[in-house]
């Protein structure tokens, strides 16, 4: 029974370390949760702190994921419209033009929100980097979290 978990927690992390690159996936949860399974069948090879420690992490990163787009589209001159934008171009490039989309379709989004509101070329695309800067930083920070989680995970199996 004990290499069914082990498995499942391989799984689970190979599926968080995904979840950091492809959106609707939950990266740094799923990691977690590979933590949280080994934690039990293998005799508890972490301390309760690490497990707090990392899960209070897993829940900064996860929220922080949502705002700091939001932060990057607003810190480079976006508005309202340009963060929906982007919010739409980024479900739209993620089932239409995958992989690329996931990357294009938040600073197409942003740069066309811009627009349709009025603002001038030079604002928008600027919001736009904006939003594809936030994008990069949250997936970059999910990454680094999962990948450390992983880390542990595969240090207490080996």
């Amino acid at each position: 029974m004990e290499w069914f978990w082990i498995t499942l927690g391989v799984v689970l992390t190979i599926a968080g370390i995904a979840g950091c690159i492809v959106p609707l996936i939950p990266g740094p949860p799923l990691s977690y949760a590979a933590l949280v399974i080994i934690q039990f069948a293998l005799n508890e090879p972490f301390t309760g702190r690490f497990m707090v420690i990392w899960l209070l992490l897993t829940i900064a990163v996860t929220l922080l994921d949502y705002f700091v787009p939001i932060w990057g589209t607003r810190k480079y001159g976006g508005s309202r419209s340009g963060m929906w934008g982007a919010t739409i171009g980024l479900i739209i490039g993620i089932f239409f033009f995958p992989p690329m989309g996931i990357v294009l379709g938040p600073f197409i989004g942003a740069y066309v929100g811009e627009l349709i509101i009025g603002k001038d070329s030079a604002t928008a695309i600027r919001s736009g980097f904006g939003s594809f800067v936030g994008f990069v930083a949250g997936t970059v920070m999910k990454l680094a979290v999962s990948m450390i989680m992983a880390f542990y995970f595969f240090k207490a199996i080996i």
